[in-house]
């Protein structure tokens, strides 16, 4: 072989049944400059080649009779090229004499290379080993990039599945870790310096680097991408990179695969250990180049959204009064609660109201249908238009079709769900209109809550809505409005899960406070839509009556 154009010795592995025929062999091999082992049976080549694998020293080719006294040299070939871990090892059969018809075939059937008649030329034996050692090698560099390449297709199906620059750091970093073999870091730098770190999974998880680690890297990561455009790759010394990313409280010196996004506002850096290895593959590293730049296509979207979500989310904390901003509502006490989707989710259009009015005190809770800054902007529309709707009507039907008529003009393309209830304090006259929402739930201190019997129509679909539903609260009832993020689960009935929430709320402590921190309890985990609830009762009963939480 040849290195730099250099010739290099191979170590051969021969195997021949006679003790002459293995000293004329290793004779004319090692006058070419090879290394030679020398065996006399099939098991016993299997043997040796055992003991060099676990030494790592497996020959770079064997050199097979094809008679031997425990099997045949096809069956030997064949045996080897079963073993994972041996089935690379090129092998050229040979013979005494020309090949007997058939034994070409059966050669490169069993995964030989080629076949050599002896006696031959020296020369000739050379050539016949080098190729087949260059053609195995070729062989094995064609297959080790095509696993390379699965591994980067594997790794931007995974990146474009992520739902949050966490999950992509995340992702990027397994990735990067499957191509190179190595612990490996991947940063994702948000318009806003925020910085998403993602670590390998063969990096253990102990010893994390510090917050300040964090802004050295982030700092580090603004100054390489200002201005920069396509794809960068450098090394940081360690004395500038912390130490820990790679290894828990190990410095290595890091190579860093930064690309910006298209408009420069953030970036993507894949970092690996260098260990100390200065000659770069580039192989490698293209297939790392590509890598960021799947990492990069997949961030843009994520960090947009992360900053639509944010916009959305501070609409709704302002147009949404918190509960110690609630209005002053005489005979009724009101409790509210406000929980954001999970980061990984879409914004939604999920509010609540509780409004004073010429007959009494309207409670309301709604969703518009969808997930985006659309969504939150209707649902501040709507609210506005309710509030000044109620300067002249408190009728909840009537207010229901105001909304409907509203969203047809204004927002053809969108529905909405709102329970509408208006109390009398001094009664506890109750109506209610419901469209499309789930329907207030009634928990009396007898430890019983029933669904109250009020349906009718989405908003946005100019369908007429019915009378209200009429009924009268007791000062110890408990009424309960919720949006169907709290319960909704994909795979299960949505009656089912009413059927969750009234049993959940029949046994909650007393307490308007008690029966949301229990409903929120009961429910919680990783939710896909966010979550408004309203709970009121009249006051009445001072001595389980709690204060709005702040």
């Amino acid at each position: 072989m040849s290195v730099n154009g250099r010739r290099t010795d191979l170590t051969v592995l021969v195997v021949d049944h006679t003790a002459a025929g293995r000293f004329a062999l290793g004779s004319v091999l090692r006058r070419a400059g090879h290394q030679v082992v020398a065996v006399g049976t099939g098991n016993e080549a299997l043997v040796e080649l055992d003991v060099r694998l676990r030494r790592g020293t497996l020959p770079d080719v064997a050199l097979v009779d094809v008679e031997l006294s425990d099997m045949s040299g096809f069956e030997l070939c064949r045996r080897l090229k079963t073993r994972p871990h041996m089935s690379g090892l090129p092998v050229v059969h040979f013979s005494a004499g020309e090949a007997a018809p058939g034994e070409l075939r059966q050669g490169l059937e069993a995964g030989g290379e080629s076949h050599l008649a002896l006696p031959a030329e020296p020369e000739e034996i050379d050539t016949v080993v080098r190729a087949a050692v260059r053609a195995a090698r070729l062989r094995a560099d064609d297959q080790a990039a095509a696993r390379r390449l699965t591994l980067l297709s594997e790794a931007i199906v995974t990146i474009q599945s992520a739902r949050s620059p966490q999950e992509l750091a995340d992702a990027a970093a397994e990735g990067t870790a499957r191509l190179t073999g190595a612990p490996a870091a991947v940063f994702v730098l948000g318009p806003d310096d925020e910085l998403y770190r993602g670590t390998s999974r063969n990096r253990t998880s102990l010893a994390l680097p510090d917050a300040g680690a964090h802004r050295t890297v982030t700092a580090l990561l603004r100054r390489l991408a200002h201005g920069q455009a396509g794809v960068r790759i450098t090394t940081v010394p360690a004395p500038l990179w912390p130490a820990g990313f790679f290894r828990p409280g190990v410095e290595h010196d890091a190579r860093l695969v930064l690309m910006p996004t298209q408009d420069g506002r953030a970036a993507v850096c894949l970092a690996t250990p260098t260990r100390g290895v200065r000659r770069v593959d580039p192989e490698n590293e293209s297939l790392l180049a590509r890598l960021a730049q799947a990492t990069v296509l997949a961030a843009e979207p994520l960090l947009m959204y992360q900053i639509e979500r944010h916009v959305a989310l501070t609409l709704q904390h302002s147009f949404l009064p918190q509960p110690h901003r609630l209005p002053e509502l005489p005979g009724v006490d009101v409790v509210v609660r406000y929980v954001p989707a999970s980061r990984e989710t879409e914004i939604g259009g999920d509010f609540y109201a509780a409004l004073r009015t010429g007959e009494g005190v309207l409670a309301v809770v709604g969703d518009v249908v969808g997930h985006s800054l659309e969504a939150a902007t209707v649902m501040v529309e709507i609210r506005h238009a309710l509030r000044a709707y109620c300067v002249d009507e408190s009728d909840p039907a009537v207010l229901a079709g105001q909304l409907d008529r509203m969203l047809q003009l204004y927002h053809p393309e969108v529905t909405a769900t709102v329970c509408l209830a208006l109390i009398d304090p001094g009664t506890g006259r109750t109506r209610i209109a419901n469209a499309g929402h789930i329907p207030p739930l009634i928990v009396r201190d007898t430890r019983s809550a029933d669904y109250v019997k009020a349906a009718g129509p989405l908003l946005g679909l100019g369908v007429p809505h019915p009378a209200p539903t009429e009924l009268f609260l007791e000062p110890t009832d408990r009424l309960l409005m919720v949006t169907d993020g709290l319960i909704e689960t994909r795979g299960v009935d949505l009656a089912v899960s009413m059927e969750h929430l009234r049993a959940a709320a029949t046994g909650s402590m007393p307490g308007l406070d008690a029966l949301c921190d229990t409903l929120l309890t009961y429910f919680d985990h990783n939710r896909d839509d966010d979550i408004a609830m309203l709970a009121l009762r009249l006051e009445g009963d001072p001595a389980t009556r709690v204060s709005p939480e702040t």
